[in-house]
């Protein structure tokens, strides 16, 4: 467990650089480029929807105007003209309603016009209408580019995590290089649903509103126009001070599932070794890290509504006080005024609409950031365009003044030259960090050598694809790989194509595995989870060794393939490994004397350099760093096997 919890403890995660907003939320915007026909479409409903939604409060203010002038005109002498009127009342002393009534249209001694009401209603009705079923289109078009974008950002993630190195992965936790491909990619799709459309709306309904408070009255606009530039400095201010805690917050997101997803997949370990009060405890910090940075996160953003709506309330009193002025004045009808006054609250209204998403959209561009930095991150060397490959695969592999490093300043394998012939079983042995499953990693190509070169049948497998290369290598490492399924499915995952269940067993039976498999109460129809749980580690092994059966390989690689098997278990296996490896070539890393006795050639390595090779009594006889190792590790293991 030392190793995970080493790790952990080191916090293993992405850069802890700042979140670039701009940057990050235009190559956001940038994905929905294949969707820019439906985006046109969607624009183009939210344009009608927002213009037949300002279009509303200047019909319903004429409504107004209606009943207004029919209270008045009900009051005034029939016969009389609206002029008449107005002058009777200023030689009354009535000169400021005189003043008021000036702008009303109303006509002395006719009462309300219900039917000219009507008729304004039911168009105000049919224009809301209307606007109303657009915006649903716009919001179904939303949804559908959001989701398509979003599919295609996880067939990217897929592709990209295909195409990282292994390195990548070595220098990262897997719980938190998932959180990038799940929960960061599902708080981008919520983001762009909850908000694209919002947005959009928002936007376009400022404009809208705007240029319909221009025209009502040009004074009361710049009116509502002195709140804006507060509204602006609220907006930055709160944005800025929020935007690093939602960095943070999906940064120790990723953190806590890497936790998460270490110790559960450890958690026997956890308990055999007296950890769970260790674990809890740094599961109680890493939560209480998220938690501080989600409230403060949350708290940061959610000021900047109420903080909206307080500017709101100023344009609005602002405007009735001034409206109220300019009604009194003739210069305004009432009905204008209040439609002004539902325009300023459509103004201020998206401009709240769009400080209380805030924290939506910093949240959403957080994720995005750390989905491109994965995105990003440095590529395997692509395959050569026109792959060679060898004329007829035999297994011939040779190794010719490689060297490889981890560590540029840190030199591993250096010049080391090798030649094994076809069919060849080769033992590799050596003290821990020698460079055993290195040199089996560059043989598979996980990582490419710094310096020389690995041919294949004379072909250097740099030159070849990898899919290519690795189609003719069948490998069984020491930790054992099942997915959720049934065992047959398990076996089957070695093959390149279909397979019948006679194969199946058969190369279950190869691996001995037949026998153990049939006690089980479904057979091979037994299904298992990712963790193999209801076999044991060494049936898990024998499962993983089928799979390397069927795969049929030219060249075989054992990693302490038989590590989690009983001895007289290994002999079976070692029969059958014997028969698989005839005409194939095999490379096997062990430490078990059953593993490394038969082999062709025995590799005995130091700090990565073959320091002895040759046959396993030849290597007893030479007395060197071979003999040192069998008497050290293999005498015991020599006297259980006789």
């Amino acid at each position: 467990m030392a190793g995970p919890m080493g790790r952990m403890m080191a916090g293993t995660g992405p850069d802890s650089h700042s979140l670039d907003f701009k940057v990050s939320g235009r190559r956001l915007l940038g994905q929905f480029k294949p969707e820019r026909f439906t985006l046109y479409a969607m624009l183009a409903c939210v344009t009608l929807s927002v213009g037949l939604s300002v279009v509303g409060p200047k019909i319903l203010g004429k409504a107004t105007d209606l009943v207004f002038a029919g209270i008045v005109g009900r009051q005034m002498p029939a016969g009389a003209s609206k002029e008449q009127v107005l002058d009777s009342m200023r030689e009354r002393g009535e000169g400021g309603v005189a003043d008021m009534l000036r702008s009303t249209d109303f006509t002395p001694g006719k009462g309300i016009d219900f039917g000219s009401i009507g008729e304004v209603l039911l168009l105000a009705l049919g224009v809301f209408l209307v606007a109303g079923l657009l915006m649903a289109v716009a919001t179904r078009l939303v949804n559908r580019s959001v989701n398509r974008t979003m599919f295609r950002m996880r067939e990217d993630v897929q592709t990209k995590l295909s195409r990282l190195p292994l390195s990548y992965f070595d220098k990262r936790q897997r719980g938190e290089v998932l959180s990038r491909a799940t929960n960061d990619i599902d708080n981008i799709g919520q983001t762009l649903q909850q908000s694209m459309g919002q947005l959009i709306n928002s936007l376009l309904t400022v404009i809208g509103v705007l240029a319909m408070m221009f025209w009502v009255s040009w004074i009361l606009a710049l009116v509502a126009l002195v709140t804006v530039p507060l509204s602006f400095v609220v907006a930055t201010r709160v944005g800025k001070r929020s935007q690093p805690h939602f960095v943070q917050q999906w940064r120790t997101t990723g953190k806590l599932n890497a936790h998460i997803e270490e110790m559960y997949t450890g958690h026997t370990l956890v308990k055999v070794f007296g950890r769970q009060e260790e674990s809890a405890q740094q599961f109680a910090e890493q939560n209480d890290a998220l938690y501080e940075a989600g409230f403060k996160a949350q708290f940061n953003s959610g000021v900047m509504q109420p903080l909206m709506m307080f500017v709101s309330n100023i344009n609005y009193v602002l405007v009735a006080v001034v409206g109220g002025l300019r009604v009194a004045s003739g210069s305004l009808s009432i009905g204008d005024v209040q439609a002004f006054i539902q325009y300023s609250r459509q103004f201020s209204m998206p401009l709240t609409q769009l400080a209380s998403m805030a924290n939506l959209v910093q949240s959403g561009v957080a994720s995005a950031e750390r989905v491109f930095e994965l995105l990003d991150a440095e590529e395997q060397e692509a395959d050569p365009v026109a792959a060679e490959r060898p004329a007829e695969l035999r297994g011939r592999v040779a190794l010719e003044g490689v060297s490889f490093r981890y560590d540029p300043e840190k030199p591993l394998i250096e010049d080391l030259s090798l030649t094994v012939e076809p069919g060849h079983t080769v033992a590799i042995v050596g003290p821990t960090g020698a460079g055993k499953t290195t040199l089996v990693n560059l043989l598979m190509r996980f990582y490419d050598v710094s310096g020389g070169r690995i041919t294949l049948d004379g072909v250097d497998i740099a030159r070849m694809s990898r899919d290519e290369l690795r189609a003719g290598i069948g490998m069984v490492l020491q930790d054992t790989w099942l997915f959720g399924g049934t065992i047959a499915e398990n076996i089957a995952y070695g093959a390149s194509g279909e397979v019948t269940r006679g194969e199946i067993e058969e190369a279950a039976r190869a691996a001995h595995a037949d026998r153990f498999v049939r006690t089980l109460p479904d057979g091979y129809d037994t299904v298992i989870d990712d963790e193999g749980s209801g076999v044991s580690a060494g049936e898990k092994q024998l499962i993983t060794i089928a799979r390397a059966f069927l795969s049929d390989p030219t060249i075989l690689v054992l990693d302490e393939a038989t590590s989690s098997v009983d001895t007289r278990t290994e002999v079976l296996i070692q029969k059958a490994m014997a028969k698989l490896a005839h005409g194939r070539t095999s490379f096997v890393i062990a430490h078990r004397l059953s593993t490394i006795r038969d082999a062709d050639t025995i590799l005995v390595m130091e700090n990565g350099s073959i320091v002895e090779q040759g046959a396993h009594t030849d290597l007893l006889a030479a007395d060197g760093a071979y003999a040192r190792l069998y008497k050290a590790q293999f005498a015991q293991a020599l006297a259980e096997v006789d």
